[in-house]
C-alpha cells in the first residue's frame, strides 16, 4: 500500500511492553502506520497537537493526565480526529465516561491484531463495524445529559485538583508536595470533598467523582 494511504496513529498507553507490541504488530500491517507514542496523557497531547495522527489510541487510564481527560481535551483541539479509548475495563461507567469525554469507540485491549486493524480502518473511512471488542451497549450518552450530571456536585478548581491527586495515589503529604498547600489545607479540602460527594473514604470519592464525570 502506498505510503500516503495509510492510516496514520498515535499509540498512548503507560506499559511500555504493551505498546512495543503493538508498535511492532502495526509494522506488518500494510495499511497502518505508526507516528508516535506516549506514556502519559500530557506528553500524548502534545505529541498529537505536532504530529497530528488520523487515529488516536488512549489508554484511559494513565498516570498524570488520565486518558479520559486526555480525550476531552483532544476532542476540543481536534473536533474531527478519530479518538478510540483503549481499555481492560468492560464496565459501564468507564465506556460512559470515555464516550462522553468524546471517544469515537471504546475497545477492551483482549482485541486482536487482525480486528483492531480492521477497526482503526473503518472508524478512519467513516464505516460502520461491529465487533466483540468494541463497546457500546447502547447507552445515553447524549453529552448535555452528561454535564448535567457532573452539574449535580459542584467541586472548586482546588477540589478537582485534590481529587485527581487521590485518583493517582497520591498521600496528603505528596498531595501537599505537588499543589503547594500545606498538609492541614490538603485535610481541609478533603473534608469538603467528601461532604459534597456524600462520602468516606478517599477510594470512595474517587469512584463517586468518576461515575459522575468529575474528573477523568
Amino acid at each position: 500500500m502506498d505510503l500516503q494511504n495509510k492510516v496514520r496513529i498515535f499509540l498512548a498507553d503507560d506499559h511500555p511492553l504493551l505498546r512495543m507490541g503493538l508498535r511492532l504488530a502495526f509494522e506488518a500491517k500494510e495499511n497502518i502506520e505508526v507516528v508516535g507514542e506516549s506514556d502519559n496523557g500530557f506528553d500524548a497531547i502534545d505529541c498529537i497537537k505536532k504530529l497530528v495522527p488520523d487515529v488516536a489510541l488512549m489508554d484511559i487510564d494513565m498516570p498524570g493526565l488520565s486518558g479520559t481527560a486526555a480525550i476531552r481535551m483532544l476532542r476540543k483541539i481536534f473536533p474531527d480526529m478519530k479518538i478510540l479509548a483503549l481499555s481492560t475495563y468492560n464496565d459501564r461507567n468507564y465506556v460512559m465516561e470515555s464516550m462522553g469525554a468524546g471517544a469515537d469507540g471504546y475497545l477492551l485491549k483482549t482485541v486482536d491484531m487482525d480486528n483492531l486493524t480492521e477497526i482503526i480502518v473503518a472508524f478512519h473511512e467513516g464505516k460502520e463495524i461491529i465487533s466483540p471488542y468494541l463497546l457500546n451497549l447502547g447507552m445515553d450518552l447524549n453529552p448535555a445529559h452528561t454535564a448535567e450530571r457532573a452539574e449535580t456536585i459542584a467541586l472548586t478548581r482546588r477540589e478537582e485538583e485534590i481529587l485527581r491527586c487521590l485518583a493517582d495515589g497520591k498521600n496528603n503529604k505528596e498531595i501537599s508536595a505537588s499543589l503547594f498547600l500545606s498538609i492541614e489545607t490538603v485535610k481541609t479540602h478533603l473534608k469538603g470533598i467528601f461532604k459534597k460527594l456524600g462520602t468516606r473514604s478517599r477510594l470512595e470519592a474517587v469512584m463517586k467523582a468518576r461515575k459522575k464525570g468529575l474528573i477523568g
